[in-house]
């Protein structure tokens, strides 16, 4: 709140340097011109002409669009002298971690829409971001701070958190898709997509199950809370439900345990929707923490699971970079992140969506070979996983069965990889913290 009021009161706008100009990043560039006080002072993609094609695609005026000084090099952003917020929209984790610590490095505050580089490295970046005395920060718009800003509210509030994430369309097989079955399961035609320019690995990531298991671990890690110990379940849930399926199973719930991650999907095993699904929205379960307040949810209208402890908060939708301004204004005008990694409980492990022979490279996240799935952080570096972050153009060593996580020894890696060291590093930490 009062966001718009402590912008008109700045006597200087808040200067925006954006890596990348894909869906996110235009979607952004689109909110800039109606919104006074917000200048995009530079652009990195490497394409600058798909910088360009991007603000004429959302209407710039030709005078705006030559006022913005166009890179290739999403470093030299970071280190810019004109950017005060650096929001990094690559997608790449390898590119996303170098990003953020130059622009940390040079006192800039970070905006991460790139959730993979955060899972990655986030509670290492989000340290050195406090250390520096700068923020780092979740995209708001995206799923993950949208969910941590619900879990905000419930704490602050006084409400345990019982559960917390989002919905999905999600269907039995889906962890085997690939880019070429992508389509059919989305029900999209071929060749509208080819014709609209669709990237088919990108959206296969969405289906497969990696970008609900990204997003999942990005969420428990700003926000304290767990990783179900086998990974995501996608029980099918409607919002009128959300209290009663996402409650611990002492209660008559599915959960294994209270504080959890979980996402739910929006149709049955059998392709029937779910009534009142959550396809593209987040949710809270919180729980009445005294008999009182549980009275207070009756006389109220809350609707709450059969015991009357449990009830839940949600938002449908959410507007992706049409909302980005929100964590912009709150980094510069505030010095407060939009929900910011906080500890290492989760990680996604790179794992086998068919037997893989070695020899074979990986080709990442959405791809042919692998898909992400969810593990408490102690679980899976204890177990060696490969981060699916790092699984991208790296070679088997060894076959894998279908099903089976990827480990690092699996895999000839670049040991000297500044993010492969980054990453390490962490994970470093988190044993000698047993």
């Amino acid at each position: 709140m009062n966001l718009y009021r402590l912008l008109q009161e700045r006597t200087h706008p808040v200067r925006v340097g954006l890596i990348g100009c894909g869906k996110f990043g235009t979607m952004f560039l689109n909110q800039v011109p109606t919104t006074p006080g917000i200048e995009v002072a530079v652009i990195a993609d490497l394409s600058p002409d798909r910088a360009i094609k991007a603000m004429r695609h959302v209407g710039w005026e030709e005078d705006h669009i030559a006022s913005v000084r166009l890179l290739e090099n999403g470093s030299d952003l970071a280190a810019h002298p004109d950017v005060e917020v650096v929001v990094d929209a690559t997608g790449s984790p390898s590119a996303g971690i170098l990003h953020a610590r130059t622009a940390i490095r040079n006192g800039k505050h970070v905006i991460m829409v790139n959730v993979e580089a955060d899972v990655l490295a986030g509670p290492l970046l989000a340290e050195e971001a406090r250390k520096a005395g700068v923020v780092y920060s979740m995209a708001y718009g995206d799923q993950p701070a949208m969910t941590a800003e619900l879990v905000d509210w419930a704490r602050a509030c006084g409400f345990p958190v019982i559960a917390a994430g989002k919905g999905t369309r999600f269907l039995p097989g889906f962890h085997q898709s690939t880019p070429k079955t992508v389509w059919q399961n989305i029900g999209l035609d071929p060749e509208m997509a080819e014709r609209d320019g669709l990237n088919p690995q990108m959206f296969n990531s969405f289906v497969d199950g990696t970008k609900s298991a990204i997003e999942m671990a990005a969420i428990a890690n700003a926000c304290d809370l767990t990783a179900p110990d086998d990974g995501l379940s996608f029980p099918p849930c409607g919002t009128d439900h959300l209290a009663h399926v996402l409650r611990p199973r002492a209660d008559g719930g599915m959960l294994e345990a209270k504080g959890v991650v979980e996402v739910v999907a929006s149709d049955e095993p059998d392709g029937r929707p779910v009534t009142n699904d959550l396809r593209y929205g987040v949710y809270v379960v919180i729980e009445g923490p005294n008999e009182y307040a549980r009275l207070c949810f009756k006389q109220y209208g809350v609707t709450t699971d059969s015991t009357g402890m449990y009830t839940a908060l949600w938002r449908p939708f959410h507007l992706i970079g049409l909302e980005l301004n929100i964590s912009i204004l709150n980094a510069a005008l505030r010095g407060e992140a939009t929900g910011s990694s906080r500890t290492f409980k989760a990680d996604v492990m790179a794992t086998a969506k068919r037997n893989l022979k070695a020899g074979e490279s990986l080709d990442g996240e959405g791809g042919f070979c692998v898909y992400g799935k969810l593990a408490p952080a102690r679980k899976s570096v204890a177990a060696g996983a490969l981060p699916l972050g790092l699984a991208h153009g790296v070679r088997l060593k060894t076959d894998i069965a279908a099903g089976q996580v990827v480990c690092w020894q699996d895999v000839e890696i670049d040991a000297a990889s500044a993010a492969v060291k980054f990453r390490r590093s962490m994970e470093q930490s988190t044993l000698s913290a047993d």
